[in-house]
């Protein structure tokens, strides 16, 4: 009698695991910190515990200070400059599957080393490929991010990749500016797919800025295809770095007649001299995510937050929800 009392209480106890079902931890790297702070908020729980420790000659060791055994445990961490940010977020993953994590999701914000995405010379690294596999082999379940360099570095990973798209971020903010004659300008010729989607969601016109590089980051020369005369432009682009492109982008649009130039961009690098290029630049503003800490000043600098979007993208993951109601495409199905 006793031994069946026993027997029923396990298996109600099971009973009520299942239906409960694994919880939502989310932890945060020190490079995302501001970031994952406003997700968890969005979200409700708030971050989790988490120490990461430093030893004198720089060596990383992330402790996770409660359990998470048989929790769904999304780390968020972007991996820009330096790489220290990355190797972090791979100490994390390992250290959660060692402590017995139900599922593993990564969420990348910003996913640096997209723009080595082929090899375009001889004798260079693909250096997306290699972070989806050290992502892959540390034990990265799933990956959440936003707003590739390239979108075809999805394929590089062998398990699921939730690809955010910037625009739901954009889109309400380019509509409250009420422009009377937009247009969307593409900075170069990859991001005329990206221009397109946007200018045909806003019924608008669009033009490309074709430019030839000497080198990384410095631009030979630039063209206007399409006519942006007496029109409000707007640039679209995923990476401001030095904002070299985006500058002379805008220089070149009012020159052939533009009647004011913004520019959004996804993800604000802005390493060299990219503050005072946007200071001294003819953009009327720039307008970045939050996806990299903004690590100077600018008049013309404004920031617009995606932890709203990432926590919806969280619990969508979680709930075995779509995530493709949070992209563009199915804004314009909808539209």
């Amino acid at each position: 009698m006793v031994c069946f009392f026993t027997v029923f209480i396990f298996a109600a106890h099971i009973a009520v695991m299942e239906r409960i079902g694994p919880s939502v931890k989310i932890f945060s790297g020190t490079g995302s910190q501001y970031l994952a702070e406003k997700i968890a908020a969005c979200y409700g729980p708030g971050l989790g515990k988490i120490s990461i420790q430093r030893f004198s000659d720089g060596e990383i060791q992330p402790i996770f200070l409660e359990s998470i055994r048989g929790d769904y445990v999304f780390l968020v961490q972007s991996t820009f400059s330096p790489s220290d940010n990355l190797m972090e977020l791979l100490l994390m993953i390992d250290a959660a599957k060692r402590a017995s994590a139900y599922k593993i999701i990564a969420v990348i914000p910003y996913f640096g080393y997209a723009r080595q995405d082929r090899k375009d010379k001889p004798r260079v690294a693909i250096g997306s490929k290699l972070v989806a596999n050290l992502l892959t082999a540390a034990g990265a379940d799933r990956v959440i991010t936003m707003d590739l360099h390239a979108p075809q570095i999805q394929g590089y990973f062998d398990i699921p990749v939730d690809h955010l798209d910037g625009s739901a971020i954009f889109i309400p903010y380019i509509q409250n500016l009420n422009l009377e004659y937009l247009t969307f300008a593409a900075p170069d010729v990859g991001s005329a797919n990206r221009i397109r989607e946007m200018a045909s969601y806003f019924n608008a016109e669009m033009v490309i800025c074709d430019k030839h590089r000497k080198r990384a980051n410095e631009i030979a020369s630039m063209v206007v295809i399409g006519d942006v005369t007496g029109r409000d432009v707007v640039l679209l682009d995923d990476i401001c770095d030095t904002a070299g492109t985006l500058t002379r982008a805008a220089k070149l649009l009012k020159e052939k007649g533009a009647r004011s130039v913004r520019a959004l961009c996804t993800h604000p690098v802005l390493s060299g001299n990219a503050y005072t290029n946007i200071e001294n630049s003819h953009l009327e503003e720039l307008v970045v995510c939050d996806t990299i800490p903004i690590r100077g000043q600018a008049s013309k600098l404004k920031v617009l937050t995606v932890s709203k979007l990432f926590a919806s993208a969280i619990k969508n993951a979680y709930e075995n929800q779509s995530i493709t109601s949070l992209f563009i495409h199915s804004q314009l199905r909808n539209k």
